[in-house]
């Protein structure tokens, strides 16, 4: 049993806090959210009245949260209370460059710090059955695996700090991507007065099969676009890839029209919705 502090219980985070207990760790979570921090309470976890509370007495902590400032803000929070040989997993979707310093804040205060962020949205999480990219040392990828295998099934180590922030920018523009070209294809068979459910089963069982339209294909066309991981972030995320581009000094054109895509639905009110919602978008498009 390993005792782990977790905070940001939100749509990934709480389910996988979840499965930390149901794996036999001992978890105290935090969350500006009452509401969640009682989920975590039902799930058999500790609640605790902030951050601080969360790392007491904490082997390992886990961040979870929307964005880089959050990030960055917890973070320094977490090492103000963290003793030396803390295990600290940001599984946070943000910049490879934040995830570099939160590394090298971390180092100076005797605390390993790894980066893992995750693909697999919310079924995902609640299945345990994420694909969780880490960068980071080695060593402390060693020693944060019987934690990770009780939340995902595929576990990788990509590199050095700020690699697993990469691997997930990636990620996020394939993802993306194929989102755009399912909403696409939906449109095409729509207006061509083919059967869009009978036409997706079949590209799915083909080479154009993937995850998202095995997952998303159905509710796709019936129009459902509860979120699972919303537009909002999907935009964040985006422009993470745009940036790490043009960092690296290379050039992602259709990632940059997937990114003005999922930018042109936040911009019409669907930030909210799922990300599967692009096909809002490509409807508008064609009036």
């Amino acid at each position: 049993m390993t005792t782990i502090g977790f905070v940001g219980l939100g749509i990934m985070g709480s389910p996988m806090a979840a499965n930390l207990v149901a794996a036999g760790h001992a978890v105290t979570g935090y969350d500006v959210s009452a509401e969640r921090l009682d989920r975590l309470a039902d799930a058999g976890g500790k609640a605790a009245g902030d951050i601080a509370g969360a790392v007491a007495g904490a082997d390992v902590v886990i961040t979870m949260l929307p964005d880089s400032p959050q990030v960055e803000e917890v973070a320094a929070e977490i090492l103000r209370h963290a003793g030396p040989g803390l295990l600290y997993l940001d599984m946070s979707t943000i910049s490879p460059s934040t995830s570099r310093r939160v590394a090298e804040q971390a180092a100076a205060r005797g605390v390993r710090a790894l980066d893992a962020p995750v693909s697999g949205g919310e079924r995902g999480a609640v299945d345990g059955t994420l694909s969780i990219m880490v960068g980071g040392a080695g060593g402390d990828f060693e020693a944060a695996l019987p934690v990770l295998r009780a939340l995902g099934t595929t576990i990788v180590h990509v590199g050095p700090p700020g690699a697993g922030q990469t691997v997930k920018a990636a990620n996020q523009l394939v993802v993306g991507g194929i989102y755009g070209l399912v909403a696409e294809a939906i449109v095409l068979l729509e207006g061509s007065g083919v059967d869009p459910v009978a036409g997706l089963d079949v590209l799915a069982g083909g080479l154009a099969g993937s995850r998202v339209l095995d997952l998303k294909r159905h509710s796709m066309i019936r129009r459902e676009f509860a979120p699972g991981f919303r537009i909002d972030l999907h935009h964040k995320d985006m422009g993470i890839a745009v940036a790490a581009a043009r960092e690296a000094g290379v050039a992602l054109p259709l990632t940059g029209q997937v990114a003005q895509l999922v930018a042109a639905a936040r911009a019409q009110g669907h930030g909210s919705l799922d990300h599967s919602a692009l096909l809002k978008v490509i409807e508008r498009l064609n009036g």
